[in-house]
């Protein structure tokens, strides 16, 4: 299965995609969609959407996992990250992929085994689980392979336990 995950942000949204094959991990492309904080709040948004339905069109991932609005340093940054999540779920759902969401607790527990792990021992974990030669820059691309990783668990399990007809 192929997944893509996105690590929403308003200034710089990450994606990943990866690719389990015969249970092993395979990173196919990561990168992220940087704006300036001066450009309309509105053309950012746009121009997150067109990058991620391009992207999405391009890997044609399976499903598309998107990290979940926890927490905002004040309420309006968490209207602006809320609006581009809107914007990221648009892409993916015009696109006819499935969505997950997962917290960023949930994506360091399963990635690093510690759900208040630091960026670094993400972006170190996510290096490791994928066999790269170099760290996936910046953090946000880091995070959002995390997120497909942790998806890819997840389905994993799933998959698991309904084998098992529980």
């Amino acid at each position: 299965m192929r997944v893509m995950g996105i690590d929403p942000g308003s200034n710089c949204t990450g994606y990943g995609i990866v690719e389990e094959i015969r249970g092993s991990l395979q990173v196919v492309h990561w990168g992220s969609i940087k704006s300036k904080s001066s450009a309309p709040f509105p053309d950012r948004l746009k121009a997150i959407y067109d990058k991620l339905v391009l992207t999405i069109q391009k890997f044609n991932p399976h499903e598309v996992a998107v990290e979940d609005l926890f927490f905002a340093s004040n309420a309006k940054s968490a209207l602006k990250l809320g609006q581009t999540r809107g914007a990221i779920l648009l892409a993916a759902v015009n696109e006819n992929k499935p969505i997950a969401e997962y917290t960023p607790l949930e994506v360091k527990q399963a990635v690093v085994g510690y759900g208040r792990a630091e960026k670094e021992q993400v972006q170190d974990m996510v290096t490791a689980l994928l066999k790269l030669k170099e760290k996936p820059e910046p953090f946000d691309s880091s995070d959002a392979l995390a997120i497909a990783i942790c998806h890819l668990h997840a389905a994993s399990a799933n998959e698991r336990l309904q084998a098992q007809g529980t």
